[in-house]
């Protein structure tokens, strides 16, 4: 690896030092935390809406957020490993073909909806999950019932 890679592994390694962010990606629906300086004092700011884009790789990531506030569209764009944001919380999982969606600006209404992508292996991990214990549980019931 090159001198610089090296230098930028380092940084992003420091950067990203006790923060974990969620895997998403355009069509996604996040929850950002910024970090918000009033004056002398800080306060955490939520910004809520539709991932548009990613862009970059390793210090340099962006990703542009979309929602829309009291009827007018805003656009807000990210650096991910910027200390000014504190927290990255994944809320919904949107089906797209795009990696750019730029095309929801011009878009109102029911048109600027956006599907839930629902992934086939969690289903089935969560499938088997909940009926194991529960179908052991009535079992269980049966039996006590039985030797009574």
């Amino acid at each position: 690896m090159d001198a610089i890679g090296n230098i930028e592994k380092q940084y992003l390694d420091e950067l990203s030092e006790g923060k974990e962010y969620p895997d998403f990606r355009s069509g996604d629906t996040i929850a950002v935390s910024v970090v918000v300086k009033e004056g002398d004092r800080e306060r955490i700011q939520i910004f809520e809406g539709v991932c548009i884009s990613r862009s970059g790789e390793g210090i340099n990531q962006n990703f542009t957020v979309r929602k829309i506030s009291y009827g007018e569209g805003v656009e807000r764009v990210f650096t991910l490993f910027s200390p000014l944001v504190d927290s990255i919380k994944l809320i919904r999982k949107g089906k797209v073909r795009r990696s750019k969606l730029y095309y929801l600006r011009s878009r109102r209404g029911k048109s600027a909806r956006i599907a839930e992508r629902q992934d086939l292996q969690s289903k089935k991990i969560d499938n088997t999950d909940s009926e194991g214990p529960a179908l052991e549980a009535e079992v269980s019931e049966e039996e006590s019932a039985k030797e009574e």
